[in-house]
């Protein structure tokens, strides 16, 4: 895919999953959050909690999971503690991080508490 196309991708891939998470009862917060380590793709509401979403988008599921690193999860757990740190509960807050991975037909497969560290 040329940038374009991949950033267009992404986007579409970004509010499928926004969606699907609405249609679960977890209205979105914040969508591309950026703090000073990252962006968070998308940021929801579960309860009086938070879910952290990294959104990946590939041919297949498989593919889009390969796309998710250690570093990427650093990088999310860091910018998260940021957004938390502004709550009135800050670190004290709910929070999981779940990764939505989309495949070439817009299929949806959520990995809830996907970081295992």
């Amino acid at each position: 895919m040329t940038g374009a196309t991949s950033y267009h991708a992404g986007l579409s891939a970004e509010d499928q999953v926004a969606a699907e998470y609405s249609r679960r009862g977890c209205p979105a917060r914040a969508r591309r959050w950026r703090g000073t380590a990252g962006e968070i793709d998308l940021i929801v509401q579960n309860g009086d909690g938070l879910i952290f979403i990294e959104v990946k988008k590939s041919s297949n599921f498989a593919r889009a999971a390969e796309r998710l690193d250690r570093r990427q999860m650093n990088r999310i757990y860091t910018s998260a503690a940021e957004y938390l740190a502004r709550m009135p509960r800050g670190q004290d807050t709910a929070a999981r991080f779940d990764v939505a991975l989309v495949n070439q037909t817009g299929e949806i497969e959520i990995i809830e508490n996907a970081f295992g560290f």
